[in-house]
């Protein structure tokens, strides 16, 4: 790789990585007005329009690793927001589901908190957000790309 080219992809990296700490951080602040922590919110937002999920397809979507999603669901059951119970046809697997109250919780907070980015995506043109939906979509694209081929190098 040229040097230039070096410089650049550090310079996106830097940038992508700045941007989506500031999207956490403007996320976080309006989650915790909530009276939610990001972990918290993201499995209530998960779960929100399901039947439920195993622990393990939670920390696939949620990007929650398995110690810490167990301590979030755990506190969540105790708001009454959640329940856990053993599958019937697989007792070590975990349903993990939104209770009636869990269920009108995501239907407040999650259209409330949508709005609430919205108003940062709101300052950009949609033509702008149109090609960088695009551009995003491509680079991860790349990742996967590459992530799919060291994997066939490991086999």
């Amino acid at each position: 790789m040229s040097h230039a080219k070096k410089e650049l992809s550090l310079s996106v990296i830097r940038e992508l990585a700045r941007t989506f700490q500031a999207f956490e951080q403007l996320s976080a602040f309006h989650i915790r007005q909530m009276d939610l922590t990001p972990p918290q919110f993201d499995v209530v937002a998960t779960l929100g329009n399901t039947p439920g999920m195993s622990c393990k397809e939670l920390s696939e979507k949620t990007l929650i690793t398995k110690g810490t999603l167990t301590g979030v669901i755990d506190r969540l059951i105790e708001k009454g927001m959640v329940s856990r119970c053993a599958q019937e046809l697989d007792r070590r697997s975990v349903m993990v589901a939104l209770t009636p109250q869990g269920d009108a919780l995501f239907q407040q907070v999650f259209p409330a908190h949508i709005a609430y980015m919205k108003t940062a995506f709101d300052l950009l043109d949609p033509a702008d957000m149109e090609v960088l939906c695009q551009q995003l979509a491509r680079l991860r694209a790349a990742f996967n790309q590459v992530l799919e081929q060291k994997k066939h190098e490991i086999e």
